[in-house]
């Protein structure tokens, strides 16, 4: 799990893999896996499509069975998905397919979908990659809009000094407080799924740190 006391950690990662169409739903399943985990559900459709088309230009023009492997990282505040395989000589290449054509038009799909792609060449290999906009303001930021900015300023904040004590403690001033409170909360939350935590889990965590410490606190 990613630490959730700071930016999110996108550590990017290779799975080595044969070429095959019956691989294909679990690369998905994986990219899927770790976007949501690195708290960027926006991008798993397109990033899934990419996994596909990029596979399948390998099954078709490098063949079945092929050793290939496939990177998933961040460059920059964009999504890297890469593909690997041993074959030098078949570039991709993006042509003007038919509209009845059953072939050549993948990268061009990849190029639709995407917003940068392109070809590595070495001498016994090749990487084609491609790139999605993710939004972040950074490579550990989050796009999770006011509530997170909000949230990640309190964090910033807590401990550093004592929150000032109103005198008055007015049944009128407590109502307000609990509404600020819940909405702290609310922003907290939301901070915690921008950067890929369960919220749901913190929440019990909190309720069984609060419990043990008010039982403490009573006995």
């Amino acid at each position: 799990m990613p630490d959730c006391r700071c930016g999110v950690l996108r550590k990017g990662w290779e799975l080595p893999f044969l070429a095959d169409p019956e691989e294909v739903a679990s690369l998905r399943r994986i990219v899927r896996l770790h976007l949501t985990r690195w708290g960027l559900p926006e991008v798993v459709e397109a990033a899934q499509l990419c996994v596909s088309e990029l596979v399948a230009n390998v099954i078709t023009h490098v063949g079945p069975q092929t050793p290939t492997t496939l990177g998933l990282s961040m460059n920059g505040t964009y999504v890297r998905i890469e593909v690997s395989d041993p074959d030098a000589r078949a570039l991709p290449t993006l042509i003007a397919a038919e509209v009845e054509a059953e072939s050549g038009r993948g990268m061009a799909l990849l190029a639709a979908v995407t917003d940068r792609w392109g070809v590595i060449p070495r001498s016994d290999s090749k990487a084609t990659w491609c790139e999605l906009a993710t939004g972040l303001g950074s490579p550990t930021g989050h796009a999770g809009g006011l509530r997170v900015d909000r949230a990640e300023a309190l964090i910033g904040i807590y401990g550093e000094k004592p929150v000032p004590r109103g005198e008055a403690c007015s049944v009128l001033g407590v109502a307000v407080a609990e509404e600020a409170a819940i909405d702290v909360i609310a922003d907290l939350l939301h901070w915690l799924r921008a950067h890929g935590c369960d919220p749901d889990q913190a929440l019990d965590r909190a309720q069984t740190h609060f419990e043990a410490e008010a039982t403490a606190t009573w006995v």
